[in-house]
């Protein structure tokens, strides 16, 4: 079992982790890798890397539009729910468009992609989540983050129980602070709400991990790639940790 020839779909594909699970798709040999998102120039931007990515847009947020997502995209054998937003404050200071915010795009978000992709499977298929460490333990601050990915967790397992007779395996993978745009925004809100320097903030998150940095996306782009290579049927319902023993 390799991943050459097989069709992919991203979602979340314009940056970050996105980008870079498309473009390491692309390079193990998959025949198209299908990207999506809300922000169609940066979706286009990364397509413009390779020729066998293709860039769509989508709101994972809405019903219809991951429906005619899965539409236009054709049948694919991959899918990686890695579109995700990060908010920050106190509990108490939390909205409830904030918290639902949270829960929308990270867990109703996975569960639409999840949902039509296992319905369009024909034997054969992964379904991945890009979850987090918030999915694992609790981070102060970021309670409706949090929520949502423990959520994932639960999503992940239950559907993993589903579909263990079959050819179809559902997992999450689950890195700590990335080197990407999110967590920079991460910094960018610490440093106006904390009063630290930029460089201060970093370095706070940085500090989680027993490296003292930020993981790559790369990193997880190799996690995917297992879980879709030869050797990984037996892999199934679990959250593969990318954190260097933090959780």
């Amino acid at each position: 079992m390799t991943i050459a020839g097989r069709r992919v779909l991203v979602t979340g594909g314009g940056s970050g982790a996105g980008a870079d699970l498309a473009l390491g798709f692309t390079h193990a040999g998959a025949t198209e890798v299908v990207i999506c998102g809300r922000r169609l120039d940066a979706l286009e931007a990364t397509a413009a890397r390779h020729p066998a990515i293709r860039a769509l847009a989508c709101d994972v947020t809405d019903e219809a539009s991951v429906q005619a997502l899965f539409a236009q995209a054709g049948r694919v054998e991959i899918v990686i729910a890695n579109a995700g937003q990060a908010d920050s404050a106190p509990l108490a200071k939390t909205t409830l468009d904030q918290w639902n915010a949270m829960l929308a795009v990270n867990l109703t978000g996975v569960f639409l992609t999840f949902r039509e992709g296992l319905r369009q499977f024909d034997g054969w298929g992964r379904l991945i989540a890009i979850a987090s460490t918030a999915g694992i333990k609790g981070y102060a601050k970021v309670a409706p983050y949090a929520a949502a990915k423990h959520g994932v967790m639960g999503l992940v397992r239950s559907v993993a129980l589903e579909v263990a007779r079959g050819p179809v395996t559902v997992n999450a993978i689950c890195p700590g602070f990335l080197d990407t745009d999110m967590t920079a925004q991460s910094i960018r809100v610490i440093s106006e709400k904390t009063g630290r320097s930029p460089d201060q903030a970093r370095a706070a998150l940085e500090g989680l991990s027993p490296q003292n940095r930020l993981y790559r996306p790369d990193e997880v782009t190799a996690a995917a790639l297992y879980l879709c290579g030869a050797g990984s049927d037996g892999i199934n319902g679990q959250a593969i940790t990318i954190a260097r023993g933090e959780v």
